[in-house]
């Protein structure tokens, strides 16, 4: 039995992505956690017809029930970066937001294996890993990063 807890569900990345793991055979409860229309996020993924039991989660008064027993979560919670905004901005914003999640995670699944994938992750993977650090949680067997921005082609040996 795998429960996945995705952390801000309702937004572009964590409906598709939520859509996903209901597909997936191996899960087999999803919690859908937002803090606006997770409900209709998940009444529409309960139509699909995998085993997958999906629950929606609205608001900071059901974190907890969110992520009790969750054995992976996923927060693509936050705010896009929109035109102007800098990463500065984007962090100053995301920031908090990941921090709250995190602690929720902390407290409710600290066995939990945590996948952050709010922008800048350069940024939020580092606070969620001092939360689980203040609590306690963390283990660093569990923590790792990957950076789509740093990722590039090959080396060619015919290019300049």
């Amino acid at each position: 039995m795998v429960k996945v807890a995705v952390l801000g569900a309702a937004g572009g990345i964590g409906q598709p992505l939520a859509l996903l793991l209901k597909a997936n055979p191996l899960v087999t409860e999803l919690a859908c956690y937002d803090i606006v229309n997770t409900p209709g996020v998940a009444a529409d993924l309960s139509h699909i017809n995998t085993p997958a039991k999906v629950t929606g989660y609205l608001g900071d008064a059901q974190l907890a029930d969110a992520l009790r027993g969750a054995s992976v979560v996923v927060i693509p919670a936050g705010v896009p970066r929109k035109p102007g905004m800098t990463r500065d901005d984007l962090f100053n914003i995301n920031a908090g937001i990941v921090k709250t999640l995190a602690t929720g995670c902390a407290l409710t699944c600290p066995n939990a294996f945590i996948c952050v994938i709010s922008n800048p992750v350069n940024s939020t993977v580092p606070i969620v890993a001092e939360v689980l650090k203040a609590h306690n949680a963390y283990d660093p067997k569990k923590y790792g990063e990957k950076y789509a921005s740093i990722i590039s082609p090959p080396f060619s040996p015919t290019s300049k």
